[in-house]
């Protein structure tokens, strides 16, 4: 059974823009800090972006002041925005709930980010 559900990925040209949605379960999204990873080919995996309950966010350097992370807590659904974008973000996007009994976490399917010209 799938938990985490995103979408919005796909390609774009350098400089192009992408927001990437990922939908839970509200028994999970209520209670749980969202973030998104990705990887890339020869790479480990990385954490992108984070945001608390209470909407406190966290980025990677390397993407600071270009990408954004939301939340819509009625609509059950985490958001990254991601603008300025370049050949070194393409990777595969994950969308993670960290749910705080038992430190439990869901994956989404992953998304292909694809930059390119």
């Amino acid at each position: 059974q799938v938990q985490l559900v995103e979408s919005g990925g796909g390609w774009v040209q350098p400089g192009g823009s992408l927001r990437l949605s990922c939908a839970a379960p509200g028994s999970i999204f209520r209670l749980s800090g969202m973030g998104w990873y990705r990887q890339a080919p020869g790479k480990q995996r990385e954490l992108v972006a984070a945001i608390t309950r209470g909407g406190s966010t966290n980025y990677a350097d390397s993407v600071k002041g270009r990408f954004t992370i939301s939340r819509d807590n009625a609509k059950n659904t985490a958001y990254l925005q991601m603008n300025s974008l370049k050949p070194e973000d393409t990777a595969v996007y994950y969308c993670n709930a960290k749910f705080p009994v038992g430190g439990f976490d869901y994956w989404g399917q992953g998304t292909q980010v694809t930059v390119s010209s």
